[in-house]
Order: structure tokens, then C-alpha cells, then sequence
């Protein structure tokens, strides 16, 4: 465990009980004493704190700096105003997914926060792209700290401690401001469904944050939360997951996020593949899955049709809000029509399933 690396809130999770693993390259808490599922429904109902420092973040300035961010991402950052945030996805020349990631356009710069896991790769693909261009380009991800609180009373938790009008945050907006007298940025793109924040921190005042968020939530039942919680949250939204549901071997296209590839942006890095690929259609598309029996669908399980195997499970669990088991996979596309009948084959059983449209939880008390 000490060769990984720590985020700032590494003291805060070992005091809080947090059984620490190795993820990204980091020491991170997969759950703490109150256990996955306590977690996963304290968000549900109440509010989760998450520890996200382990996240990249990447500054772009400069004359050139929305061209840079044009060229390398798929969906069109021109369209995005100061004070706002975009999801969007980087490629290889081959139209496969190198990362998903957030973009923050500030008056002065750009953020990109990308996948832990992908960052140095990230960053030498950015510099790469960078060289000719009139622009600076910095990697932030040390000096930040990030923390999410997530959950219906979230707001109400958040307020009392921040010098920012939280009803001025629409959905993917930011704003800057200071939370319990630390300066940072406050923005709601959240992960999870819930209502909720994140907060970009000096990595110094980080833990302050988080000590005075846990004892502002105490009363409203605000639990701290791992990485097992925002995983389960993750997919009873259908939100992909960069390494399981989203790799270089599969396209934007595929993956279900034609809706963020702007092939009419201008050119960028893999967009002729692209173009190419919805020209002559795509032949397997990623899926949700809602088991129709009792099993825990587990990354890497088969996908079969009438004992035919025609893709794996990406991502799987049982869902603690919803109390069956839900899935991720990519499948043929034949098969991808919301209400196909497959089979997830579980330690070489076959278990029933049907396709559905993500969200499975439409409970959530997001605001869009």
C-alpha cells in the first residue's frame, strides 16, 4: 500500500475506518465500516461524500487554446459558454475511445478533467497536439483536491458552508467561490443521479473541506462513501466507466455516445474513422441488461442468445436500490433492440435477462 500513490484525503478515509485498495494507481477506499450497500442508499436518500482526487486535471491557455480542444475531442467545445462544463471524449485516429472526460471553459482557460488510470497517457497524447499551437499547457492533478457529495440533501448540507448561491449552479455549470473558507470551484455534473456537487480544492485545504462537510451532514445522514457505492451508483444509471464499458477497442459510436460526437464540429483527431463507421453502420453497440432471474452479473460473463455467446458483460452488479441484478455489455447489433431477451451466463448457468435503456433507477433527484 505505501507504493501507491495517496490523494490528500488518504489520513481522513484510514481514520474513518476506510478499508484502502489499490485503484488507478491509488490507495482509495472501496468502503468504509458502514458497509457498500449503506453507503450506495445513503445516497439515494439522504447524501455520500466521495474522495475523486485521484481524477487528472489539465489547463489549457492561450490564443489557441479552443482550437487545441477541438482537435482532440469528439463533441463541439465551441458551443460551450464561461461557467459551463461539457462532456465530451478523446480518440485515436482509429475512432477509439482514449478517455472520457469533463471539459470546464473558464474565462482565461480551459480544464479538462480526465480518468485517473489514463492521465499520463492523456497528457503525452494533449502535448502531443499541443506542439505548434499558441497555448500553455499545465497538469493540475497534483496540486487539486476533488470531493463529490451526492445525494437529495446535498444542497441543503453544502449551502450553509460555501459564499455561493448553489441555486445559480445549473446542471454541468460551475461556478467559483469558497467552501468552509477554502477558495475552489463548486460545479454539478454528478455521477451518480442525485443532486449534488463537485468541488475542485487546493489540494492543502481538501481535508479541511471534507472534515467540515461530514459534520454539517451528520444530522441529515450523510455517510462518507467508497468506490464500491459510486460504482453501483454509476450503473443503475447507466453511466459508462472508462477500462470496463469504454476502451480504445471500441468507438464513441458503439459505446452509446453518438449523442457527444459532433462529426459536423470540423475535423479532429479520428473523425474520418468515424464518419466511416456511421456511413457503413456499426455492428456492435453497448447495452443495459436487467436480469429477469436471480444472479449477480459479473464483468466478463457471456452474453448468449439461444446458446449462441455474442458479447461479455463490461459492468455488472446486483442493484441495492432497485434489488435485482442490471448489467452493461456490448452486443451484436441485431441484438440491441430495449426489449431483446438474452441470457447472461452465470457460473455456466443461463440466466434470463432483457435489453433495457439505462437509466434502470429513474428515482433520482438530479436537476437538469
Amino acid at each position: 500500500m505505501d507504493a501507491l500513490l495517496h490523494t490528500p484525503l488518504y489520513d481522513e478515509h484510514v481514520a474513518l475506518g476506510g478499508k484502502m485498495v489499490p485503484f488507478a494507481g491509488f490507495a482509495m477506499p472501496v468502503q468504509y465500516p458502514t458497509g457498500i450497500q449503506s453507503e450506495h442508499l445513503a445516497v439515494r436518500s439522504a447524501a455520500g461524500l466521495f474522495d475523486v482526487s485521484h481524477m487528472g486535471e489539465f489547463e489549457v491557455r492561450g490564443s489557441d487554446a479552443l482550437a487545441l480542444v477541438q482537435a482532440i475531442t469528439v463533441n463541439d467545445a465551441s458551443r460551450v459558454e464561461v461557467g459551463q462544463a461539457q462532456y465530451s471524449a478523446m480518440v485515436d485516429e482509429t475512432g477509439g475511445i482514449l478517455d472520457d472526460l469533463i471539459l470546464y471553459r473558464f474565462a482565461d482557460r480551459w480544464m479538462l478533467v480526465v480518468n485517473a488510470s489514463n492521465r499520463a497517457k492523456d497528457w503525452a497524447w494533449v502535448a502531443r497536439h499541443a506542439e505548434g499551437r499558441s497555448v500553455t499547457i499545465e497538469d493540475r492533478s497534483d496540486d487539486v483536491g476533488l470531493i463529490a457529495l451526492q445525494g437529495p440533501v446535498s444542497r441543503s448540507v453544502l449551502a450553509p458552508l460555501t459564499d455561493v448561491d448553489l441555486d445559480t449552479i445549473g446542471y454541468y455549470r460551475f461556478r467559483e467561490g469558497s467552501v468552509a473558507g477554502v477558495a475552489g470551484v463548486i460545479s454539478a455534473t454528478g455521477y451518480t443521479g442525485e443532486d449534488g456537487f463537485e468541488l475542485y480544492l487546493p489540494a492543502e485545504g481538501t481535508a479541511a473541506v471534507w472534515r467540515a462537510l461530514l459534520d454539517a451532514g451528520a444530522d441529515h445522514g450523510v455517510l462518507p462513501a467508497g468506490l464500491g457505492a459510486r460504482d453501483s451508483l454509476r450503473l443503475e444509471m447507466g453511466y459508462a466507466l472508462y477500462g470496463n464499458d469504454l476502451d480504445e477497442d471500441h468507438t464513441p459510436l458503439e459505446a452509446g455516445l453518438g449523442w457527444i460526437t459532433k462529426l459536423d464540429q470540423g475535423e479532429f483527431v479520428g473523425r474520418a474513422a468515424l464518419v466511416a463507421q456511421k456511413q457503413r453502420g456499426v455492428e456492435r453497440r453497448l447495452v443495459g441488461l436487467r436480469l429477469l432471474e436471480r444472479g449477480f452479473p459479473r464483468p466478463g460473463y457471456d452474453i448468449a442468445l439461444d446458446g449462441e455467446v455474442g458479447g461479455q458483460v463490461t459492468s455488472g452488479t446486483s442493484s441495492p436500490s432497485l434489488g435485482e441484478g442490471i448489467a452493461m455489455g456490448y452486443v451484436p447489433l441485431e441484438w440491441s433492440k430495449t426489449g431483446t431477451e438474452l441470457d447472461v451466463v452465470i457460473r455456466g448457468k443461463p440466466v434470463a435477462a432483457v435489453v433495457q435503456r439505462p437509466p434502470f433507477y429513474t428515482e433520482g433527484s438530479i436537476r437538469r
